[in-house]
């Protein structure tokens, strides 16, 4: 079984949330910890990490033999959370 180690930023965004997304990224996230590349993931081209789409959210992660690596959650339709990605890099 993996682990999960999110970002900083990550937790505290999913933290803020309200209850149903909040619920339901738990969920996706958990879902991901026992198969790391669901049908639904897509790899960023020009970057080591995956990403998988919750209702209106993105979460960005990077999937190992023993992590899930949780570096980003944000607005889908937000350009933001790419902003963020280029800053990290």
């Amino acid at each position: 079984m993996r682990t999960l180690r999110p970002s900083r930023a990550a937790a505290k965004f999913v933290a803020e949330l309200p209850l149903k997304p909040f619920r339901q990224i738990w969920l996706k996230i958990l879902g991901l910890l026992a198969d790391p590349y669901p049908h639904d993931s897509a790899q960023l081209v020009g970057y080591d990490f995956h990403r998988v789409d919750v209702g209106e959210y993105r979460i960005v992660y990077r999937a190992t033999e023993t992590e899930i690596e949780l570096l980003l959650v944000g607005k889908r339709n937000d350009d933001e959370i790419y902003k963020q990605l280029k800053r990290k890099r």
